[in-house]
């Protein structure tokens, strides 16, 4: 197939990314950490697509790149010398493709447990490498990470006895407070996240240890978190593309990427359907949005549809296209091949999602 010229070529449902709104959203994030002790970190998962990370990291303000996972981690290894995987690495194979990767490269993990630990340290003695460590901290999310203080302390503790991994610092992400609307809110309970954070960063120091890197943050809180003293970096990833979700907080970035679908079915005046349904938007943080008609909602995301409702005299026709705002960037990005890049009507290039799904299997499936 040729490469579409215009928004009309684009076979649907496909993402398409405003390059120009992109590009501000990339200036306004990296001006804010162009002065300061911290610097900016961009979580790579949020868009999976090595031409957006390229950019990023072109803006200046950027340490290096946050990844999720060790296959995310591989596909940027070509782009920056220093990545962070924020994730415990557990399970067949990974903490080798870890090992291998730092034969070139800085390589840090996040670690929670002895086991998780002890695990990079034996794959990491076997390929005659090192590999940072932060020590993954519980502020609030109640998810990964331990306790902080004590506990924390005696992993960092175990981390200097072991060969092969190196300690770094803490990291710590407050995710659960990123949604919240009322910005002093936000602002008081993030502060307190970080505080405990910094406060075991300062911990682990006085017992003579190395805690370099203080991390977190995410887009909801990265000018809060990234000016609490002693935290060094943040991993904040959507404000590049931007969702309805963050798009209803006070954030200075721009909705510079939508689910472009067509228009299959006008069954009643009040409603039509398009060929976007939630296998090409996932709706974990609501429906999506529809941009550029007033007044109409999505009322409904099935396999293959999207239900829309119209408001009265709407003109919509069958074979017209829309553009719907996802809830969630990650995980839609992560159902699409590409992104159409556009400048208007016009299509500029087409970017690989390359590191969508999870790219480990397709080794597997080459095989069989």
């Amino acid at each position: 197939m040729r490469q579409p010229q215009t928004l009309l070529d684009i076979p649907t449902p496909a993402l398409i990314v405003d390059v120009a709104a992109l590009e501000r959203n990339i200036q306004r994030m990296a001006a804010f950490f162009a002065s300061g002790p911290c610097r900016l970190r961009p979580h790579f998962k949020a868009h999976k697509t090595p031409e957006i990370a390229r950019r990023q990291l072109a803006a200046g303000s950027c340490v290096g790149l946050t990844c999720a996972t060790v296959s995310e981690a591989e596909m940027v290894a070509g782009l920056t010398d220093d990545i962070l995987i924020a994730n415990e690495i557990v399970g067949p194979g990974k903490c080798e493709r870890v090992a291998k990767l730092a034969e070139r490269h800085n390589v840090t993990i996040a670690v929670d447990s002895v086991a998780g630990l002890e695990a990079m340290s034996a794959a990491a003695i076997k390929d005659g490498v090192t590999v940072g460590v932060l020590i993954d901290l519980n502020v609030g999310q109640t998810r990964c990470g331990l306790t902080p203080g004590l506990d924390a302390l005696a992993l960092a503790r175990r981390v200097a006895l072991l060969q092969g991994v190196r300690l770094r610092g803490v990291m710590g992400y407050e995710g659960h407070l990123q949604p919240i609307r009322e910005r002093a809110e936000r602002e008081r309970r993030t502060r307190e996240a970080m505080a405990a954070l910094v406060a075991t960063a300062r911990l682990i120091e006085g017992d003579g240890l190395p805690c370099d890197v203080v991390s977190g943050g995410g887009t909801g809180t990265y000018d809060i978190s990234g000016r609490v003293p002693g935290v060094t970096e943040i991993q904040a990833g959507s404000y590049v593309l931007m969702d309805s979700d963050y798009g209803s907080l006070d954030l200075p970035f721009e909705q510079a990427f939508h689910l472009l679908g067509t228009v299959v079915s006008r069954p009643d005046p009040g409603r039509c359907v398009a060929d976007c349904g939630h296998k090409s938007a996932t709706k974990d943080h609501g429906n999506p949005v529809v941009d550029g008609m007033e007044g109409a909602t999505v009322l409904s995301l099935n396999d293959e549809h999207a239900t829309i409702g119209l408001p009265a005299g709407s003109r919509i026709a069958v074979g017209d296209r829309v553009r719907l705002r996802p809830s969630h960037t990650d995980p839609t990005v992560n159902l699409h091949d590409v992104f159409y890049a556009i400048e208007g009507e016009r299509v500029l290039d087409v970017w690989p999602i390359a590191a969508r799904g999870y790219p480990e299997h397709r080794a597997v499936i080459s095989r069989l």
